[in-house]
Formats: C-alpha cells, sequence, structure tokens
C-alpha cells in the first residue's frame, strides 16, 4: 500500500514539474493553446463557405478533427520533453534519488493530459463563438469525454515511446509529426466518401476516423452509433495497452538494466 503511495506521490511530482517546465517554455504554451485557437479561426475562415455538407454546417463537422489535430500536435510536445529529460542525462540524475523511474514516465503522461484538455477546451470555446452548439446531455458529453481520455492516452504513451527511442529533440518532433497527419486523412475534416480511392479505403478504416465520427455525434446530440462507438473504444483501449507496454520495455531497456 505505501508503495502504491509512493508511486502516485512520485508521479504528481514528475508531472508538476512537466508543468512547470512547459510554463517556462513559450514553446510549449504556443503550440498547446494559442495554435489549436488559430487553426479553429482558419480552418473556418477559409473553408468555412467553400466546403458544403449536407445537413450539417462546417463548424460542427470540422471540431472533433480540429480537437484530435491539436493532440496529436500536443503529442509532439510530450515526445521532445521525454527526449530531453532521456538524453540530458536527467533521469540518470533521478535514478540516484529514492523515487519511482517509472514515475518519470507517468509525470509526462499527466502532464500532458492537463495540457490537452486545455487545449480542448481552448478550442471548443473558439468554436462556439464561431457557432458551434455543441449537446450538453450528460450522455453525448461522457462519451467525449471518454473518446478524449483514450485518444489522449494513445497519443500520449506514443509520444512517450518516441521520446525515448530518439536521440535528438529534433527526432523525436519528426516521428511524432506522423501523428499529426492522421487526422487529415480521416473524416475530420472532409468526409471519407469525397477522398480519392485509396485514400478513402485507408480514412474509412484507421482508428482516428470511428473517433471522430463518434465525438461529433455526440456533439451534435444525434443517436449513438453503438457499433462505431465500440469500434472507437477498441481502438483507444488496445493501442493504449500497445503503447504502455512498449514504452515501459524501452525505457527499462535503456535506463533499468
Amino acid at each position: 500500500m505505501k508503495s502504491k503511495t509512493k508511486r502516485y506521490n512520485d508521479t504528481f511530482t514528475m508531472a508538476g514539474r512537466c508543468l512547470l517546465l512547459s510554463k517556462r517554455n513559450p514553446d510549449t504554451f504556443l503550440t498547446s493553446i494559442i495554435l489549436p485557437a488559430l487553426m479553429m479561426l482558419l480552418f473556418i475562415s477559409l473553408f468555412g463557405n467553400l466546403i458544403q455538407i449536407e445537413g450539417i454546417s462546417y463548424v460542427d463537422f470540422i471540431v472533433p478533427g480540429i480537437l484530435l489535430q491539436c493532440i496529436a500536435q500536443g503529442s509532439s510536445t510530450t515526445a521532445i520533453m521525454v527526449n530531453k529529460d532521456v538524453t540530458s542525462g536527467i533521469v540518470t540524475r533521478f535514478s540516484t534519488l529514492p523515487i519511482n523511474k517509472i514515475s518519470i514516465l507517468n509525470g509526462h503522461i499527466l502532464e500532458a493530459f492537463i495540457r490537452s484538455i486545455m487545449s480542448t477546451v481552448v478550442v471548443v470555446l473558439i468554436a462556439m463563438l464561431l457557432g458551434f452548439r455543441p449537446s450538453f446531455h450528460i450522455t453525448d458529453i461522457g462519451i467525449v469525454l471518454i473518446l478524449l481520455v483514450g485518444i489522449i492516452s494513445v497519443l500520449s504513451w506514443l509520444a512517450v515511446i518516441v521520446g525515448v527511442i530518439t536521440n535528438s529533440a529534433e527526432g523525436a518532433s519528426s516521428l511524432s509529426a506522423l501523428a499529426i497527419i492522421l487526422p487529415y486523412l480521416s473524416s475530420g475534416f472532409v468526409p471519407t466518401e469525397t477522398l480519392p480511392s485509396i485514400l478513402k479505403v485507408f480514412a474509412e478504416y484507421q482508428p482516428m476516423t470511428s473517433i471522430i465520427d463518434t465525438m461529433r455525434n455526440a456533439f451534435l446530440g444525434n443517436a449513438l452509433d453503438i457499433q462505431v462507438f465500440i469500434i472507437a473504444l477498441t481502438w483507444c483501449i488496445g493501442l493504449t495497452i500497445l503503447f504502455y507496454i512498449l514504452s515501459f520495455v524501452l525505457f527499462k531497456k535503456r535506463f533499468c538494466n
């Protein structure tokens, strides 16, 4: 019991450290808070009147895609922060202290959750100023929160893997940028049926599409498609477990041998 309590305390301490680092780094603030707001304004201003989707306004259509895009962008920051810890020698220094080494990774994950939720709130508020009117039914809010937690967990643990295996912040940023591309190749910005045939097949079956479609229906207060929701949830749980295991194996291989 004491071991678990200590692990939690170490995690909160590491998360607090990461938050302080983010606060002192203007690039992190720009990436996590300002950029999501600018992206929302940019897409609606440029494409709001050009892209017509039957039965739905473009601002209502695009919000889930922007949210996932911003979470993916934030995961790039997490990858860079993890990589700096790994390559700067700070992890080795922490190893001399009576702390659980794994709490270093857990701290980054907790910080990524806080930062991503802040980014989500900013995007939704900007979208509401532009005409977005989400459903506030408790069930719809619950579905959105479940999937947000799921995708943040997936992308954050993926970022940890990238941060651990790369040898520089530039490398970490480049590899994690692949996650930023995925929302574009989904139903996030245009209906999948409008995409070229090869991209259409990929977009329909990649994880982001089921997550975005379920979140969009929840935001609009539409009836829940149980099948799509289960697919989205399965992707989130499965990928989180996979990336969680891989990140711990790689981290232990590098520092705990």
